[in-house]
């Protein structure tokens, strides 16, 4: 994936989706007989969620979402990467994995065995082969492209970020991808200020695996997003599973993994700028975009090759704002908000806009 699309479509996802990935969650239990399951309480359900050891699967994912994000469409680069349809995962449950991402016609496969990580697009029938070196393998070890759409990998990370300011209880049980499960359901305490009213998980009587998450936003009736497996087999996986061979006539392109120092300045200097604001599910993360990133973002190309304003194109989906904390454009979504200033600060989180004005003024 070009690196503008990863870095844009990160941006993207975390202002709509608010603070770690908080709204990445699931459905409703699915109409039919409910399992009947040994009783267990929530915090009893929640730390085995916790404390449940990595299983070897193959599993296919359904994303739909609700989100209401801005029409942009092909105005922005990487916008279409917000549009996946499904995802089929493998994993042996020790580092090696397989995830096919499909859009419409269109799918990625990122395929990572050991220091080995291969990436296909069959839109344009190219192929990337990319050696990671020991230094970078180590520093970036169960990091693979694509494991945000896994709702395990999503569940297991939210129920340690709300678990605190959370009202728990699990809510009957349910059948998803023709397995057992538990419904756990998490409500903010009255005092959280925050566009969420409840998070639902399908977690699997077994292997206590998240296999459903639903986000509810307030004031809809309907999910706001749902990513959910609809078929999983626990078994090990064979080795073919994670070796790629790319399809004939396929451009294959070779690399070995490094850092620039540049990109790893911009990185350090915003990591350095990086601030969280409260806690639980009223948090807001705020920084400051670099300066030379911000230079940047003014060479950038949509996804038919014509050059991009930030500006003009802020002003297509955004809302002019101002407070106390300066100016800029306001963006939100059924489940989080974002603010740009125009010095080039941020404030994104699963919250109301007066949330991050705060979180801006705050020193």
């Amino acid at each position: 994936m070009d690196p503008k699309r990863k870095a844009i479509t990160a941006a993207v996802v975390g202002t709509a989706l608010g603070v770690g990935g908080l709204a990445v969650v699931a459905m409703p239990a699915t109409a039919g007989d409910a399992p009947v399951l040994p009783q267990i309480s929530a915090e009893e359900l929640v730390q085995s969620t916790l404390n449940a050891k990595p299983a070897a699967f193959d599993g296919k994912v359904k994303v739909d979402n609700d989100l209401g994000l801005p029409q942009i469409g092909s105005t922005l680069p990487g916008a279409s990467a917000l549009s996946i349809d499904s995802a089929q995962i493998s994993t042996d449950g020790a580092g090696k994995s397989k995830v096919s991402l499909t859009e419409g016609s269109s799918q990625q496969t990122i395929v990572q065995n050991g220091q080995t990580v291969w990436e296909y697009s069959s839109k344009d029938n190219s192929a990337t082969k990319v050696t990671v070196p020991d230094e970078l393998a180590k520093e970036h070890k169960g990091k693979v492209e694509g494991q945000a759409v896994d709702p395990a990998t999503v569940a297991s990370e939210l129920l340690g970020k709300v678990r605190e300011s959370s009202t728990i209880a699990v809510d009957g049980t349910s059948s998803v991808a023709n397995r057992s499960a538990y419904e756990l359901v998490l409500t903010p305490k009255p005092t959280e200020r925050t566009l969420l009213r409840e998070i639902r998980v399908a977690i699997d009587e077994k292997t206590r695996m998240p296999l459903r998450l639903t986000v509810l936003a307030n004031g809809t009736a309907s999910p706001a997003l749902e990513v959910s497996f609809s078929e999983i087999n626990f078994a090990d996986q064979p080795a073919s599973n994670f070796e790629f061979t790319p399809p004939k006539g396929a451009k294959v392109t070779e690399k070995t993994a490094e850092v620039d120092p540049k990109s790893r300045e911009l990185a350090d200097q915003a990591k350095s700028d990086l601030k969280i604001v409260g806690d639980g599910w009223d948090t807001a993360i705020t920084g400051k975009i670099p300066a030379d990133a911000l230079a940047k973002a003014g060479d950038a190309k949509d996804e038919e090759g014509r050059q991009v304003d930030p500006k003009a194109l802020l002003s297509r989906f955004a809302k002019p704002v101002s407070g106390a904390w300066g100016s800029g454009w306001l963006v939100t979504t059924k489940v989080g908000s974002g603010v740009l200033t125009d010095d080039g600060r941020y404030a994104i989180g699963a919250v109301p806009e007066q949330v991050l004005f705060e979180a801006l003024a705050a020193k």
